[in-house]
């Protein structure tokens, strides 16, 4: 399945039928008088968040969404039937935006939720409405109500709880390999990573969800690179985990470049927490490690964790270290059977 995070989109809710124009003639009944029927409503356009889904693939194939128009009346009092609701179904953490893809007309992030995005017309009335004592056979009736017809944007901001920041192989796909059943694409070669990756992660019997997004480069908010669209991604999160690369000869201006980056991005993802690693660790010696730890602690001003994706060397103190920034209302209880199954075997 291919990933898309944006698409636009058409849609267009029903027009109300028209009112019926008729009178009752039936025999022996000398006075029948107006009976014309109400036109039905128009159908309404409807976006629903729902489960299974991790992409906006399915809008590239069909950007065109109409309700049903409702039916005109018709005599004998009868109504017109009215349209068939159409209903989009999107991913949860779906952001629906105005023609302008700026103004936020709603941001589905429950499971279930629904929005009304367009209401159809109302139905006409029937000539059956007009009757009066002055007026006793009235031959007029009103139109249905046209549908609203309009152009929105859809753009996907995957729900995760960790965000994984960092440069081009600075070792992000490989972090959530390790640590979760996620199987990104691992290879020595800049961006690797072209579309986000969601891993589920599990330590001391709870779980939380990281976002591996492609790796960002100086000038990416310019569009650099693969820009800094993916960048969506992580604002939901609740904790950022930003991985320095310790083999690389740049250390501390790879730090900045990524501080930098998401500071002109802004959405308040430079005041999110944030926990600085440094990584592959295991092609260092131990003055080494010392050696750049210290300098990047004094350009952070925090502390700065080791670890090795490869090895394996300081995962768990990391993921504990995230654990701890993270609200425990979004984080998730693993359940006795699973945490029985990550368990050795024992006879």
């Amino acid at each position: 399945m291919k990933f898309l995070d944006l698409c636009k989109v058409y849609i267009r809710s029903g027009a109300g039928g028209g009112g019926a124009v008729s009178f009752r003639r039936e025999k022996y009944i000398e006075f029948g008088g107006p009976d014309g029927g109400d036109g039905g409503n128009g159908g309404d356009v409807w976006a629903e968040a729902v489960d299974g889904l991790n992409t906006l693939i399915d809008f590239r194939y069909q950007q065109h969404f109409f309700a049903d128009n409702g039916q005109p009346g018709m005599g004998r009092q009868r109504t017109g039937k009215t349209g068939e609701d159409i209903v989009l179904r999107v991913p949860v953490g779906t952001e629906i935006l105005d023609e302008d893809e700026e103004t936020v007309l709603a941001d589905m992030t429950e499971l279930g939720q629904r929005v009304l995005l367009a209401r159809g017309g109302n139905g006409g009335w029937g000539n059956l409405h007009f009757k009066s004592a002055t007026n006793q056979a009235p031959r007029r009736a009103n139109p249905g109500q046209p549908g609203v017809e309009r152009t929105i944007w859809l753009r996907l901001k995957l729900i995760a709880d960790v965000g994984l920041l960092g440069l081009p192989n600075a070792g992000k796909s490989t972090f959530l390999a390790a640590t979760s059943n996620a199987r990104p694409k691992i290879a020595d070669y800049p961006f690797t990573t072209l579309h986000p990756n969601l891993g589920v992660v599990g330590v001391d019997g709870v779980e939380f969800v990281v976002a591996d997004i492609p790796g960002l480069i100086e000038g990416a908010h310019e569009g650099r690179g693969l820009g800094d669209m993916f960048l969506g991604h992580v604002e939901r999160c609740a904790v950022l985990l930003h991985l320095v690369d310790g083999t690389s000869g740049t250390l501390l201006e790879d730090y900045q470049t990524i501080i930098d980056e998401i500071e002109a991005y802004g959405a308040g993802l430079a005041d999110k927490p944030r926990v600085t690693v440094l990584n592959k660790i295991d092609a260092l010696d131990d003055e080494e490690r010392a050696f750049l730890r210290e300098e990047l602690q004094t350009v952070a001003r925090e502390k700065v964790y080791l670890m090795s994706g490869v090895s394996g060397e300081g995962l768990t103190e990391v993921l504990r270290v995230v654990r701890a920034r993270i609200d425990d209302n979004r984080l998730r209880i693993k359940a006795e059977d699973e945490a029985q199954e990550d368990a050795p075997w024992q006879p």
